[in-house]
């Protein structure tokens, strides 16, 4: 039994409750100090002078290979495409066997001017060009025919606005007649051609007829832009050495001949070129026809200025050993 009265151990407890209560706050407020001094230890002190969150970020951030100031945009939204130079470098040439077909394709918008550039090793040169602009779509086509692909390559501009494009050259030749291409993107800053040497034209040739420009000897290359008013244009360009002699026969379609003019350099080797000019379209569809010399040589004696046949006397003048002039960079 309890000696002791109820109220006296009731009593006698509470001190020792209370003495208890008193030493777990004070444990409490040690550990809380404890942990406050650790924190403030470990804590980065600021810079003075710089009180925004944005002092942590650096100055120049590195972005792949790019690098990215902190002041600028994103690299995708900093400037627009960059243009066209004037100057491109050569493109490798692509040899075209016969009866196959290679495509190039420009998907840049920025791209508005291509160089169609065909030569063979001396062979004759057959081929279609075309144009693609979207499904099913062929704005400007030719069919090329040469006689010597060596002393007379195909050098032509297209127009290619609004891209993406494409362009396609099929070899209709046999299989021993292949051919090299070479398609690149040119400069669209300037007009088309020298037109301070188009000493021929603009001569309007009106559907179904046909104008001629004969040509010097000392005359090496020839220029020549077809264009119309803005409606279709079709045209044969015959590159004639002697009575009914074709050298060279351009097919040539264009659906808008205003937005999407004609420009070719025709090598003339030797006398007796003549460019002959043929609007197969109907009397509706009128084109305008600019020709001028391009390229003029030094031909000094009678055999230089005999008559190129079969690639026969071409050397020196066109022949498969000069390269092929590259629209933009001036004549050679």
């Amino acid at each position: 039994k309890n000696i002791f009265p109820k109220r006296l151990s009731r009593l006698s407890i509470l001190p020792a409750t209370t003495k208890s209560n008193n030493l777990i706050m004070k444990f409490t407020t040690a550990l809380a100090l404890i942990v406050v001094a650790s924190t403030e230890a470990f804590t980065v002190p600021q810079q003075s002078g710089s009180t925004s969150a944005l002092a942590a970020i650096p100055e120049r951030a590195q972005l792949g290979n790019r690098i990215i100031s902190s002041n600028s945009p994103p690299p995708e939204y900093s400037s627009a495409p960059p243009p066209v130079r004037s100057t491109i470098a050569k493109s490798p040439d692509v040899t075209v066997q016969g009866g196959s077909l290679k495509t190039w394709a420009f998907s840049s918008p920025a791209v508005e001017r291509v160089q169609v550039v065909l030569k063979t090793e001396g062979r004759p040169l057959d081929a279609d060009v075309e144009l693609w602009a979207g499904p099913d779509n062929t704005p400007h086509k030719m069919r090329v025919y040469v006689e010597n692909g060596a002393t007379r390559p195909f050098n032509a501009v297209m127009e290619t606005p609004r891209g993406p494009n494409t362009v396609s050259v099929r070899n209709i030749g046999q299989l021993e007649f292949p051919m090299e291409a070479v398609i690149e993107a040119v400069s669209a800053a300037g007009p088309l051609g020298d037109m301070s040497r188009m000493d021929q034209g603009p001569m309007t040739i009106q559907g179904g007829a046909l104008r001629t420009y004969p040509f010097d000897p000392q005359v090496d290359s020839v220029q020549i832009l077809l264009r119309t008013d803005g409606r279709p244009l079709n045209a044969r360009i015959e590159l004639l050495q002697g009575p009914n002699n074709n050298k060279q026969v351009i097919e040539l379609y264009t659906e808008d001949g205003l937005d999407r003019p004609f420009y070719a350099i025709l090598e003339t080797p030797g006398s007796g070129n003549v460019i002959r000019i043929v609007n197969t379209a109907t009397v509706e569809f009128p084109l305008t026809c600019s020709a001028g010399a391009y390229k003029l040589g030094q031909k000094n004696s009678v055999e230089e200025m005999q008559p190129v046949i079969s690639g026969f006397g071409s050397e020196g003048r066109g022949g498969g050993d000069r390269d092929v002039f590259r629209y933009g960079g001036g004549p050679n």
